[in-house]
């Protein structure tokens, strides 16, 4: 299932800010991540990618820096600032509001019914 472009604009850079709290990565790795975490609902191409990364670092949430991979091509590896995770931090509670008030109006699972499910 692909998102429309609306909600990706608000899930993709929370999305990319969660997957570099783990440790730095490099755009294909952030693509495939993406790809693979969310089985495939997350996913997105490096055009879309690469200008969310560029937005994310002249806000200050990232910093990305060039090395040499041991493949010896050069990469862009970005991790998260203190300015990102403190903005994780916020946005991952922005989140949690809008799910319980999604699922208080049945639009998804409520937790106690997905853990239900779990059990």
């Amino acid at each position: 299932m692909r998102i429309e472009t609306e909600l990706m604009r608000g899930a993709g850079p929370v999305a990319v800010l969660k997957l570099l709290e783990r440790g730095e990565m490099y755009g294909y790795e952030l693509v495939d991540s993406l790809e693979k975490r969310t089985e495939g609902v997350l996913a997105m191409g490096q055009s879309t990618l690469y200008p969310m990364l560029y937005n994310l670092e002249a806000k200050g949430l990232i910093k990305g820096v060039w090395r040499d991979a041991d493949s010896g091509r050069r990469r862009k590896y970005y991790a998260l600032t203190a300015k990102g995770r403190k903005r994780l931090v916020s946005d991952e509670a922005q989140w949690s509001a809008v799910s319980r008030a999604m699922a208080s109006l049945g639009v998804i699972a409520s937790n106690t019914k997905i853990q239900g499910a779990l059990a």
